[in-house]
């Protein structure tokens, strides 16, 4: 399956490219950028456009084989020299301001990547775009304050299929990507791709399998528990296909860890988590608030979340955090167990960017030694 590029690469790209052509007056055809994941991208440059102070131009969405609705689409940059800049103390002095402009969204609710108020620009593309303008104002010893400004036209239009939205993202599109990497999330492709790797941890001998949705997951399980998820099976939204697969190809456990955000929807028996198959995440989470005997005036606050995490801090401020993720536990089991059914042994670690590890099924330290142990022969 190919990969593609995200909204936030595209942006870096483009702003690299602005940033370059404006400092150097020289004409830039493509640009390269490094992606967090280390893998490095060409991009064509489209539609440039050069005044006196000022110059934009774009680089067009290429999602490689996952549907995304903004493949295709054109990413702009603009950049202008807001101000002239002494160096300090013998050193470069380079400020980078970093906004969103027409058809990326603005942030209206909290819980978010961004602030209220903020562009809808993640961090992690922030720090991506800072960090390629940066590289051209260090390579020609420039001192200033620079505006970097990213726009879709068509954003917009786009944000519609989307939900932003509900969200509480207004006006466009999201900025986003943890990696750089667009990874395929959702095709048949992608199911073939997963079992290809079942097939071949089971064909090495494995009699144990750890299942994460994404490189959330996997950060999270290498920091806090030393194993390297990355070199078992990202299963995507496909949770229930993947237990499926496993359960065919004779694999004896499951180990399932995931984000709360992903994971309190398996709590209600979905197995597929992709938001366009639903989003019950702040229902779910308030059922098992008035099961815990959280506040009706807490639980109506949460119903109003956005975020996961943004809901969490609310029950957690009545002291119920544990007695709530213990009850959506006992939930995600049962619905994990079921889909298995006799043929396999599940386990699970929900976690949180914010608080950590919520909760863990009874036999999942066990499952994790197996698997480390597995991993060391």
């Amino acid at each position: 399956m190919r990969y593609g590029f995200t909204t936030g690469s595209c942006a870096a790209a483009a702003a690299k490219a602005a940033a370059y052509m404006l400092l150097t007056g020289i004409k830039k055809n493509e640009i390269k950028i490094k992606t967090p994941k280390g893998i490095e991208y060409i991009a064509a440059i489209h539609d440039l456009r050069k005044g006196e102070d000022e110059v934009s131009c774009a680089v067009m969405k290429d999602a490689g084989d996952d549907p995304d609705v903004t493949s295709g689409c054109l990413i702009y940059a603009s950049v202008a020299v807001k101000k002239q800049n002494q160096p300090k103390d013998g050193k470069q002095n380079i400020v980078i301001n970093i906004d969103g402009g027409k058809g990326v969204g603005r942030v209206t609710k909290p819980g978010l990547d961004q602030p209220v108020g903020a562009a809808a620009i993640n961090h992690v593309p922030r720090e991506m775009i800072d960090s390629e303008v940066r590289e051209i104002c260090e390579a020609i010893d420039f001192n200033g304050e620079l505006d970097v400004v990213i726009f879709v036209p068509d954003g917009e239009k786009i944000a519609k299929k989307t939900f932003n939205e509900k969200l509480g993202i207004i006006g466009g599109i999201s900025i986003i990507g943890t990696s750089g990497i667009v990874e395929p999330m959702s095709s048949q492709a992608l199911l073939d791709t997963i079992r290809t790797f079942l097939n071949q941890r089971r064909a090495q001998g494995y009699d144990y399998v750890a299942i994460s949705p994404g490189n959330y997951g996997t950060d999270y399980m290498l920091k806090t528990y030393g194993y390297d998820l990355d070199k078992s099976i990202k299963c995507s939204n496909f949770i229930g296909d993947t237990v499926d697969m496993a359960a065919e190809l004779g694999f004896k456990g499951v180990l399932l860890t995931g984000h709360i955000g992903k994971l309190v929807k398996v709590s209600g028996g979905m197995m597929n988590t992709h938001s366009k198959e639903g989003d019950c995440r702040m229902e779910l989470i308030a059922a098992a608030g008035i099961k815990a005997g959280v506040s009706q005036a807490a639980l109506k606050k949460v119903l109003d979340c956005v975020a996961t995490e943004e809901a969490l801090r609310l029950i957690e401020s009545e002291n119920k955090l544990d007695i709530v993720m213990k009850y959506i536990m006992e939930k995600v089991m049962y619905y994990l167990n079921k889909r298995a059914g006799d043929a396999l042994d599940m386990e699970c670690i929900i976690y949180s960017n914010e608080l950590g590890e919520l909760a863990k099924s009874e036999g999942a330290d066990k499952w994790l030694t197996l698997l480390v142990q597995e991993r060391e022969q």
